[in-house]
């Protein structure tokens, strides 16, 4: 879809300012759990950081993949002939709906965060015995459970995955959200105090908000 993967990407670079508060300082507490020597060491713990970030990043195309998979077949039985039109509608709407939740418009959409509940009270437990994290194993599969965090933003994108057409477009379309949220959350982890107010300034959420949705109409209307 023409609208989507920029439009991935723009949400996940957007939406971190949003969703710091929650992956940054869990990004925060990995960071500082982690062996003095090894936060010492930048090339170490970037290293660390790329194996946390790298899982959370799998469990987003994996989950993307499932829901591009069950939208393609949905959308066959729906509509054949108009499902360009239908998912390009479908991912427009989705995309305002989240800009309008960035800038502090539309607080309701984080309560889709419930439908992940069941899913992470098995999963958490698990987490939980892989700390504290001495190994970059330990990293990449803590990282592939962070995943799984039941996240307002992370399950929007997933809604607009699902209207992407195949499995395969379903996760790149949330490889590409995972990228876009890199910048914010890595640099959390190493400096969490500027980041962290940037974050709580309502007028930048606010930009990023009008930004999106600008992007999402703009991609409806050139491509429609």
């Amino acid at each position: 879809m023409e609208i989507g993967y920029l439009g991935a990407f723009l949400m996940g670079l957007f939406g971190a300012l949003h969703c710091v508060g929650m992956c940054g300082s869990i990004m925060g507490v990995l960071t500082f759990s982690l062996p003095r020597e090894t936060r010492q060491h930048a090339g170490r713990l970037l290293g660390y950081l790329g194996y946390y970030n790298f899982g959370r990043i799998i469990s987003y195309c994996l989950a993307g993949s499932l829901a591009g998979a069950f939208g393609s077949g949905l959308l066959l039985r729906v509509s054949p002939q108009y499902g360009h039109s239908i998912l390009l509608l479908f991912a427009t709407i989705l995309m305002v709906a989240v800009g309008f939740y960035l800038a502090g418009w539309f607080p309701g959409l984080a309560h889709i965060e419930r439908a992940g509940a069941p899913i992470w009270r098995k999963l958490e437990p698990l987490g939980r015995k892989l700390l504290p994290v001495k190994s970059p194993l330990q990293a990449l599969l803590y990282g592939l459970i962070w995943g799984w965090l039941p996240c307002g933003l992370v399950y929007s994108a997933l809604f607009i995955a699902l209207g992407q057409g195949s499995a395969f477009q379903g996760a790149l379309f949330m490889l590409l959200f995972g990228l876009g949220t890199l910048p914010a959350v890595v640099t959390t982890g190493v400096f969490a105090d500027q980041i962290m107010r940037i974050a709580r300034n309502p007028r930048m959420r606010i930009i990023a908000g009008i930004a999106l949705i600008v992007f999402a109409l703009t991609g409806l209307i050139v491509n429609w």
